[in-house]
């Protein structure tokens, strides 16, 4: 069968629901810290509330991959994933902003957040993988790179909008600070807002995109029909059999998001105490900076978005790689020299270039690898790659921490460094 080309909106149409999605995720990883130590976390133990997110993902990703593999429905293969997934996401993001506002104490009010936070994990997990997957399933090797693109433009775009949200309504004058304990309006209203964004974008994929039924998804691919009576290879054996990229890109993997997961970690309290002078959770000040930090991480999707449009520009995939790894380095370590909050627009912005190809580069040399037969499952477990680097980065969050000094801007100079390690590790990779 010639694996034709799609045109650019179908490209746009497969990955759209990202849009949604990542206004979910983007929620939730700029404001976990600031939620947490707003309900009274220690900073050295706040690295520790990272661990479910990536252990959850971990654990449901691999398995939404196996599964969706051999799902055929009306909706498709992928969709129906997708749609479950969303569905709790909605529920728990009206929900784990308000851990602090049901009259528990301190430890009960963190045990209902971070029940809340590894459902909404969980659902934004479930949520996300189907969109990798579709772009694996539908579209062929010479479209891929500008496939993921798209879905890391999108993917940007719907987290400038969730960073920018608490900011925005506290322009228009919805409380940005609350009682001891609570979570400001600003950011309940973000969740709120963002979790019926996210069931509008849903609704667009299932209508738009419509999946290969399994004959033409075979033609598509290569596979032969027959081994469909086969019984499908374990998660271990795939593992085993996987292709040299996906060890080697796993490599750099390992040292890019364990570097971001610091950075989601420690950025509220490092610029409070930085441009704002305060370690006071409950300060004006403090709550300033968590509003700044979405402006931040709003401003490194913009530098990403924008570097995504570059890289498709280079040659060579692994320079791309290295000079974006080597970029977002420079962003990270400018950070512990910078006390104005303007001035850290700028190393955000550098910031982005890494981001960029984080989400367009791996899954481009994976897939490319890859026959279309045990897609999902891989891509699955590839997020093992994306999901390890930060629970062993959370994990040893407050001893790393400690070593470095106690002030949490020490910890941008440990992520400089992890992503330079992984841009020395793109070496090692070698493309189809």
């Amino acid at each position: 069968m010639q694996k034709r080309n799609l045109t650019f909106w179908q490209l746009w149409n497969l990955s759209f629901g990202f849009f949604g999605v990542q206004i979910a995720y983007s929620l939730q990883s700029a404001n976990i810290s600031r939620i947490f130590a707003t309900l009274g976390a220690d900073p050295h133990d706040l690295s520790f509330f990272w661990i479910l997110p990536p252990l959850m993902g971990l654990l449901v990703q691999p398995l939404v991959g196996k599964y969706s593999d051999r799902t055929w429905t009306r909706l498709g293969r992928r969709i129906p994933y997708l749609f479950l997934g969303s569905i709790i996401a909605i529920l728990v993001m009206c929900m784990l902003p308000n851990a602090g506002n049901f009259g528990l104490a301190v430890s009960g009010a963190m045990m209902f957040g971070l029940i809340s936070l590894m459902f909404l994990d969980t659902s934004i997990n479930v949520a996300m993988q189907p969109f990798k997957m579709l772009v694996g399933d539908m579209v062929n090797e010479e479209q891929k790179a500008k496939a993921y693109s798209i879905q890391s433009f999108l993917c940007n775009a719907g987290s400038l909008v969730g960073y920018l949200f608490p900011i925005m309504f506290a322009a228009f004058g919805i409380a940005n600070v609350a009682a001891e304990g609570q979570v400001p309006d600003t950011v309940k209203f973000a969740f709120y807002i963002g979790a019926a964004i996210l069931i509008l974008c849903v609704l667009y994929t299932t209508v738009k995109v419509k999946e290969m039924p399994p004959k033409e998804y075979a033609e598509f691919h290569g596979i032969d029909p027959e081994k469909k009576e086969e019984k499908a290879p374990s998660m271990f054996v795939l593992l085993k059999n996987a292709p040299k990229a996906f060890w080697t890109v796993g490599l750099v993997q390992f040292f890019c998001w364990a570097a971001f997961l610091y950075m989601w970690t420690y950025t509220n309290g490092a610029i409070a105490e930085t441009c704002w002078g305060t370690t006071d959770v409950a300060s004006e000040g403090y709550q300033q900076a968590g509003n700044w930090v979405g402006v931040l991480f709003a401003v490194q999707a913009v530098g990403s978005m924008l570097w995504a449009l570059v890289i498709p520009k280079f040659k060579n995939l692994k320079t791309a790689y290295v000079v974006s790894l080597l970029i977002g380095a420079v962003g990270f370590a400018s950070v512990f020299f910078v006390h104005n909050q303007y001035a850290l627009l700028v190393s955000f912005a550098l910031v982005g270039a890494a981001w960029a190809a984080m989400l367009a580069l791996p899954f481009t040399i994976l897939t490319n690898s890859l026959s279309g037969e045990h897609i999902g499952t891989y891509l699955g477990l590839f997020n093992g790659t994306i999901c390890l680097p930060q629970i062993a980065a959370a994990a040893c969050g407050g001893l790393v921490l400690s070593l470095v000094g106690g002030a949490q801007v020490s910890m941008f100079i440990v992520a400089g460094v992890l992503l330079v390690l992984g841009a020395v590790a793109v070496r090692f990779v070698k493309l189809k």
